[in-house]
């Protein structure tokens, strides 16, 4: 799935969700989604990663499996909060109607021309 197909389906799903019954503030948006990085970090920090296995039968199973063991093999891992990360950060282009997908190419073609770590110390 192409990155804007993305953008265009969690920021739906958002709006579906009542997330913007009235419109955010945009600092709002990118809080939440530093609120999922530091989730990622609290999982990591617990060790808590979710087998590969989980995540393919839970697609593969669609619906049903999220109702029966998403909570308990999957929610709440680093893994999952990585997702919910990059959810948010789609939900955010698709409000703003940003070609994420474009700036992402772009910025990766850019960083092949910069410097061994371009030019800092870390």
């Amino acid at each position: 799935m192409e990155i804007n197909e993305l953008v265009k389906l969690a920021h739906e799903n958002a709006e579906n969700h009542g997330f913007y019954e009235k419109k955010p503030e945009i600092a709002s948006l990118l809080m939440l989604i530093v609120t999922e990085l530091s989730e990622a970090c609290e999982a990591d920090r617990k060790n808590r990663h979710c087998d590969k296995y989980y995540v393919e039968q839970c697609i593969k199973c669609g619906e049903f499996y999220y109702s029966t063991d998403f909570e308990s093999k999957i929610k709440d891992t680093f893994e999952d909060e990585l997702a919910d990360a990059v959810i948010r950060i789609c939900d955010l282009a698709g409000y703003l109607g940003i070609d994420l997908n474009s700036h992402i190419q772009a910025k990766m073609l850019y960083n092949k021309s910069r410097p061994y770590k371009h030019g800092k110390h870390y």
